[in-house]
């Protein structure tokens, strides 16, 4: 569910660091912005991509970064929609007909492309799996036995992989993935899946928490449009390209201190 205090914060727009755009076409203009503002939709339950700043109206991150900067292209106002989890963000869009906001930033699936439309991704990250130090599973390949229980953030990108990979063991669904967490620490979970920074950094104040090595996804984080707004789309596969090319992406990933995170290839 959408959190009715929206973060506006259009005064920081003119600390946004520039790199070279494509013109934006008037209809890309009034897709991107319909109602004047640019609606940002953000999951703050993905600390990799957004942290919460000194103040709660200034998030920091690769996805607030280039949610600003393509305000500041727009010449508009920007507002931040803040969701505590990836799945919430899908729902909103389904909910409202694809009127809860105006650009988003998920990982890409094949699900979530039923509502919306993605561009290429911007960055990659790795989902991985952690268990308990004594568990006898030593592999990502151990993790798909009956029995064993998968705790997951319900609509995670990690969770809607899982939901067509795993054959025998069961996915356990939190409403958030933080609390996916919560769940595993407190025991009866057999396995955590996540998003590989948060639980490594997590693992290593648990000395009866093991992560398994190597990684069980890829996780590519794109930005995204309610479907049928194609202009708005072919303008942020333009930005998004730039953005990379740039080293903008790779700027606001070392600002934001995130070693574990990696700019996605150019896609052309």
């Amino acid at each position: 569910m959408i959190r009715r205090n929206l973060l506006a914060f259009a005064g920081l727009l003119a600390a946004v660091p520039a790199f070279a755009q494509a013109p934006l076409s008037a209809a890309a203009r009034a897709e991107l912005a319909p109602t004047g503002t640019l609606r940002a939709a953000i999951n703050f339950g993905n600390t990799v991509l957004v942290q919460r700043g000194p103040t709660e109206n200034d998030p920091r991150g690769v996805s607030p970064a280039l949610a600003r900067a393509l305000a500041a292209r727009l010449g508009v106002p920007l507002t931040i929609v803040p969701f505590d989890a990836a799945g919430r963000v899908t729902e909103a869009n389904r909910a409202s007909g694809g009127t809860a906001w105006d650009i988003a930033f998920l990982a890409v699936d094949p699900v979530r492309g039923e509502g919306m439309a993605f561009t290429a991704p911007y960055v990659v990250i790795e989902g991985i799996y952690a268990v308990p130090a004594t568990s006898a599973i030593r592999s990502n390949e151990d993790v798909d036995r009956a029995g064993v229980r998968i705790a997951v953030g319900r609509g995670s990108a990690y969770d809607l992989f899982l939901t067509r990979a795993i054959r025998n063991a069961t996915l356990v669904r939190t409403d958030t993935s933080e609390r996916a967490i919560t769940e595993f620490a407190a025991g009866g979970m057999d396995v955590i899946a996540g998003v590989g920074q948060p639980i490594r950094e997590f693992a290593a104040t648990r000395p009866d928490m093991r992560v398994l090595p190597g990684r069980f996804m890829v996780i590519e984080q794109a930005m995204a449009v309610p479907r049928g707004r194609d202009a708005a789309l072919a303008a942020l596969r333009d930005f998004v390209e730039e953005a990379k090319a740039s080293g903008f992406v790779a700027r606001a990933l070392a600002e934001s201190n995130q070693p574990d995170a990696a700019v996605a290839p150019l896609a052309r």
